[in-house]
């Protein structure tokens, strides 16, 4: 008879070592909070789908298994697979979600395997981890224009507002993520020849960049500049707070246009619509911190600078498939253009 052990002491254990730094990534580095934080939401999915639906969560040491046990325990793994997938979409989840958590999961397997030493089978081999591709929302370079050079509507903006216009214009002419913006201090900003360039290492990547900053980037600098080479020049503030007045900024903006949105489900596209109140998918309430790095990306794509320059600037390297998306949007939006053109030189 096969012994087995429950899943979620091992799990919190997983998590555990993760937290302490016991367990490391490859290359000897720690293991970052926002993963750990996502380990625990599988954890949380893990608990509730089994006490939701009755699924006992155990492994075994497949290793002293005859043919017929592995059968049996293949057969449970897929079924497994199914019964969580179900369980997540039914719960509203999406594809990147859903696909997120299992792999969550093969990791967690491969930790008891290569860490642990507890032989499960290779069964998480047979998860599948779906991805979607989620719509880019970015500002057109006639709505960045409005926020950078319009100072009647900047007239209007609360001061706290103005704030997070300018850090939100500045993003989007530099293209740095929203994690490495707030680390910014006066030692990043460094005059050359009557020239600003911004000199960093990204806190993802872990690559440099130097970019030459735009007259308005330069003004958004010395208007927030530190008095002291140790404060951030942008001060803090939360990422939820950040995004919710972004949205009250495009809203006051008159970036009220409708959008359709759209998600998918084990490979199925659905739109996305409010029960209560259709009128809340508008371009507005798509504006995030993320809007700001992919806005600088496809704009100066639009504007015609080469892609291994722009990819310079990003930190894409030459393989990342992610980076292809926006050269995919910035190549839509010149058809749209050109085709405005068109139609106006077909009639006479």
């Amino acid at each position: 008879m096969k012994k087995t052990t429950p899943i979620v002491p091992l799990f919190k254990q997983f998590i555990k070592e993760t937290e302490s730094g016991k367990r490391l990534k490859k290359n000897g580095e720690k293991i970052k909070s926002g993963s750990i934080q996502n380990y625990y939401y599988v954890l949380n999915n893990l608990i509730q789908f089994s006490s939701e639906t009755k699924f006992e969560l155990r492994i075994c040491d497949a290793s002293k298994l005859d043919k017929r046990e592995l059968a049996s325990e293949k057969s449970y793994w897929k079924k497994f697979y199914l019964k969580f997938t179900e369980f997540l979409y039914k719960k509203g989840c999406h594809d990147n979600y859903v696909g997120a958590n299992i792999k969550i999961i093969r990791v967690f397997f491969n930790y008891l395997k290569n860490d642990k030493d507890i032989i499960t089978g290779d069964f998480q081999r047979l998860f599948y981890v779906r991805k979607e591709e989620i719509e880019i929302f970015v500002l057109s370079p006639e709505q960045l224009k409005f926020l950078i050079h319009d100072k009647d509507f900047e007239q209007t903006l609360i001061p706290s507002h103005k704030r997070i216009k300018d850090i939100f214009v500045f993003g989007c002419s530099t293209g740095l993520r929203y994690s490495d913006i707030f680390l910014l201090t006066n030692k990043n900003f460094e005059q050359m020849e009557g020239d600003w360039y911004l000199k960093l290492k990204s806190q993802k990547t872990k690559t440099f960049s130097f970019i030459k900053l735009s007259a308005y980037a330069i003004t958004i600098f010395q208007r927030y500049k530190a008095t002291s080479d140790r404060i951030p020049i942008f001060g803090t503030i939360s990422l939820f707070n950040f995004n919710k007045s972004l949205k009250q900024i495009g809203e006051q903006a008159g970036f009220t246009m409708p959008i359709e949105v759209s998600r998918e489900q084990q490979g199925k596209t659905q739109k996305l619509t409010k029960k209560t109140d259709t009128s809340r998918n508008r371009f507005c309430d798509k504006m995030s911190s993320h809007m700001m790095r992919r806005t600088a990306i496809t704009t100066l794509l639009i504007l015609g600078m080469p892609e291994h320059l722009v990819r310079k600037i990003s930190g894409h390297s030459n393989a990342s498939s992610s980076f292809n998306r926006y050269v995919h949007y910035a190549q839509a939006y010149m058809d749209k253009e050109i085709e405005k053109v068109h139609s106006k030189l077909e009639s006479y």
